[in-house]
Parts: structure tokens; sequence; C-alpha cells
């Protein structure tokens, strides 16, 4: 049997606690000694130094994270990142109805209203099953001096934006390959949903270099469209195929080797809808108009830049192209340019102006490929007062005469306008408007003078008629003077792309266009108003639209 010694101590039963007040004098000592830590560290260690410690701490804790953060800046050094706006626009359309608190703006000139993260802000986005999380960032920082897209100034920023996407880090491949690709597709889909048609114009100060100071702009709010232009239903269409066309065959003209752009010519008299069909064109497509007045310019280079200052998806409009410039017979205008070539006074008058060589760069050459998705439209009253070199196809792809109203016009201006398409007095005003030559300018003048649609179709029926007889006299005097009856009629002269030899060519009396045919091209019929395809050897295809 063996004996055990007793323990001089009694042993407890339980452990004690510490009470309530060593417990707050503990946490109190704690705080104290890291404020005193933290004054320390404050005082005698540079910010480079904490910065870069506190940036070891947060990589090391992250080592041991299995998220992977990507983040998108406002700006990538001075220049905008592309990236964060399409984040903005792509994030806005993926908003979650039960947000509490969102930002909303109504951006200059725009008329739609625009909603965003706030501050420090997240939201949840899925994309094949993958959850993504996305927080908007807002913090001051140092002073920065952002160049201004209005001016050569520099706007002071002194706020660090921009966007930090989470996500596991073994989809760090899909995100960055696809999903990225994905929002970029996407905010252009919005932009475009909420894209303001704007028409552009050229600055009175503009300084070449930057496009804020060459162009300004308002809100397009012209109503054309396909629906409510005066023309033959099948001219429409055949227009309307043609831009539907050109808008899908990006991958086309790439394989090719063409600039994507189109070019189209409308031509005819004055008051036949050719402002109008530009502004359906834009309406159509949802392009942009840019306004080119050639007048203003003083030099090819000014040119070159207004046109790689242009956006994408765009119409260039020139309007009256040969009262812009002097485009016709390059050899008539080098023969009556020679008496006056040691003319000091006319080569300082002339040395600063578009050239036709300049233009037919801007149109085809190598300056044409700055930019995807154009379209260029000229318009003239005198079809053959333009160069050959110009009109031919890759530079005015597409030909449509805009000629005077027909009876399938005048009854889709009577619906725009008296909001029928049948009455008895119509008959009367279809026989007469095969005679008359009136533009749909002129019939719609004539439909907006009365309220009444009996009293609007009768005052139309009388102008029409007035119309008329003026035309029999004039045909008539022609008649007694001689005019009307020579075999060849009235002529015009043109230069022979091909071989440069002036070549004379019949005009109609009643348009002033040419009518005598090239070789192995066709002209519009003039009596049914039927669209006839022409591939000359200086043309491209042309659409009669009556």
């Amino acid at each position: 049997m063996f004996w055990r010694p007793k323990t001089m101590f009694p042993r407890s039963s339980a452990t004690q606690m510490p009470s309530a007040k060593t417990m707050i004098s503990a946490a109190a000592s704690a705080a104290a000694t890291i404020v005193l830590f933290r004054s320390i560290v404050k005082e005698y260690l540079p910010y480079e130094f904490r910065r870069y410690i506190f940036h070891k701490l947060k990589t090391l804790i992250n080592s041991f994270s299995s998220e992977f953060t990507l983040v998108i800046e406002e700006y990538d050094n001075l220049n905008q990142n592309n990236l964060f706006k399409a984040a903005e626009l792509y994030l806005e359309s993926i908003i979650p109805p039960d947000a509490k608190k969102l930002k909303i703006s109504l951006i200059k000139k725009e008329s739609n209203f625009s909603l965003s993260l706030d501050r420090n802000q997240e939201i949840v986005d899925t994309f094949n099953g993958v959850n993504l999380k996305w927080k908007y960032i807002s913090k001051h920082g140092p002073t920065k001096y952002i160049p201004s897209p209005n001016n050569f100034n520099s706007i002071p920023k002194n706020e660090d934006t921009f966007f930090e996407l989470s996500f596991h880090k073994k989809h760090r491949d899909m995100v960055i390959d696809v999903y990225l690709k994905h929002v970029i597709k996407k905010s252009k889909e919005t932009k475009e949903e909420k894209k303001s048609l704007k028409i552009f114009t050229l600055t009175p100060d503009r300084m070449s270099g930057r496009r804020g100071d060459v162009w300004q702009s308002v809100n397009l709010h012209h109503p054309a469209t396909f629906d409510t232009l005066a023309m033959d239903m099948e001219g429409k269409r055949v227009i309307m195929e043609d831009l539907e066309r050109f808008v899908k065959r990006r991958e086309f003209y790439r394989r090719v080797g063409k600039a994507w752009k189109r070019g189209y010519l409308l031509f005819g008299p004055p008051g036949t809808g050719k402002s109008s069909l530009i502004a359906a064109i834009a309406n159509y497509l949802k392009f942009d108009i840019y306004d080119l007045e050639l007048t203003d310019l003083k030099t090819n280079s000014e040119l070159r830049n207004l046109l790689i200052s242009t956006e994408n998806k765009s119409v260039l409009v020139v309007e009256d192209i040969d009262c812009s410039i002097e485009l016709q017979d390059r050899l008539a205008q080098a023969r009556a340019m020679m008496p006056s070539r040691h003319n000091p006074a006319y080569n300082q008058v002339n040395q600063y102006q578009v050239t036709l060589s300049g233009l037919l760069n801007f149109v085809d050459g190598l300056w044409s490929s700055c930019g995807d998705e154009r379209i260029i439209i000229f318009t003239t009253n005198h079809k053959e007062r333009l160069d050959p070199a110009l009109l031919r196809p890759g530079r005015m792809d597409m030909h449509i005469l805009m000629s005077y109203c027909t009876p399938c016009g005048f009854k889709l201006l009577a619906s725009n306008y008296l909001g029928f398409t049948e009455h008895p007095l119509f008959p009367c005003v279809e026989a007469l408007i095969e005679k008359a030559r009136v533009t749909p300018a002129e019939v719609g003048e004539q439909l907006l003078r009365y309220e009444e649609p009996e009293s609007a179709l009768t005052g139309l029926i009388e102008f029409l008629e007035d119309k008329s007889e003026r035309l029999k006299r004039e045909d008539g005097n022609k008649d007694s003077n001689g005019e009307s009856g020579t075999a060849e009629g009235k002529l015009a002269q043109e230069v022979d792309g091909n071989n440069g030899e002036v070549v004379k060519k019949e005009l109609d009396e009643s348009t002033g266009e040419v009518v005598k045919k090239e070789e192995g091209a066709q002209e519009p019929d003039g009596e049914n108003g039927d669209i006839v395809k022409e591939e000359g050897r200086n043309r491209g295809a042309m659409v009669k639209i009556q």
C-alpha cells in the first residue's frame, strides 16, 4: 500500500473569469498602445515607406484569398480609358430593380436620362454561371491635369474614379477573353439605344487637330422617313436594300480590300426632296450627319483633317457640289488657266482652295480608309457639270435622280398633308401632274395653304393648270424660234474618263440631264419612271426616282 502526500493548495472546482473592470482596463491599454504606435509610425516613417508596408501587408493577406480583382480606371495616364466608359454603359443595363440608391444625370444635348452607380456601391453580375462583382470607387488623390476634348487647355482633376471587377481567380482567362468583350458589345448596343441623332457643322473659329475644335453640333429632329418621302415605292425599296446590304458587309469589305464606305449622288431639279432623302437615310440607319461646306476650306490638308475627325457610323454630306468647287472638265479648266498662269493676283487667289485632286483623294484615296461605316452623299442640280472622275464607282457608287412629282408621289403627299389617299378630285390632279412638271416641294406648298382638304385640292388644280399653260407657251416660243427642232438638241461637253477627249452629249430639255447613251450603259426611262441601273465606264449604278 502506497502513501501519497496531500497537496498544499486545494484545487479549484472551476476556472475563475476576469472581472469586467479588468477587461476594460486591458482594452484601454491595447487601444492606447495602438494609437501610440500609429503616431510614432506617422511621425517618423515617410508616407511612401508606410504605403509600401501597407501594400505588402495587403498583398500577403490577399495571397490567402481565391478572389481576383481587375481595376478599370477612368484615365490611363492622361488618356481616357474606353473600357471605363463601356463599363458605365453596361452596368446601366443590368442595374437590378431593387437598387436602393443610384445617380441620375442628363447630359448636354441628350434627351435620355443616364443612371449609374453611386460611390462605393456594388452590383453583382452573372455570366456563364460565374458571379462577378462590380464596385464603383471614387476617392481624392493628387491633382492631375487632363487634356480637354474641346480645346488645348488642361482640366485639373483631383479625384480618382475606377471600377473594381472581382471574381474567382480560376475564371481569369474567361473574364478577360470573353466577358469583357461581352461588356463592350452590350455597351455599344446601349449607346445606340440612347443615342440622339446630331447634325454637325464646321465651327467658325476651328483649329486643326482636335474634333471639338473642328465640329459643332445640334440635335437632329428632322421628321423625314422613307414612309413620308414622295418617291416611288420601288425606288425607296432599292435604296433601303442597298443601305441594309452596306451596313451588314463589314467583313466583306475587309475581305475584298475596300474601305467600308458608300457614295451616293443625288441629282435633279431643286425642290425634288434631296435634303429630305438625306435626313431619311440618317434616321433609317441612326447615323449622325456631318454637313461639309467646301467653300469654307482653304487647303486639301484641312479637308483631310475634317475627314479623320468624323465619327464612324455617320453620313458626310456635300450639298451643291457643282457650286462648291470647280469640278468641271479638267482639260477645259486647264486651258482657261493658261492665259492667267503668270498673273500673280490669280495665283494668290487660287493657291488657297480645295482642288479636284484633293477631293478625289478625300473620297476614294488612302485617307478615305480612316474610319468605318461611312456614307458620303453629294447633291447637285446639274450632274453634267461634274468631272467624270468624280462620278465613277468607288466614289459615287449609286446615282439617284430626284425628278418631278408623279401621281404616286402626289398620293403620298396627300396622305401626309390631308390624311387620306382617295378623293374624287385625285384623277384630275394626277392627269395635270404628268404634264405640269412640278416638284414635290411645290405640291406640298399648295397643300399647306388651306385648312380644308377640298380647298387645298382645288387650289392645287388651279396651280397645276396655270403651270401647264405656262409650259405650253414656253414650248411654243421655242418651236417658233427653231430651238427645239434641231436634230441634235441641246449639247453639253464632257471629258471621257478613259482617254481625256472632250465628247458631246445630248441634254434633255426638261431636266437638263445628259441623254446620249454611252457604250454599255443605259439611261433611265423618262416615260414611266422605271428604275434602271447603269454600269457605264465613268458612272456608278443609277436609280431614277420619280
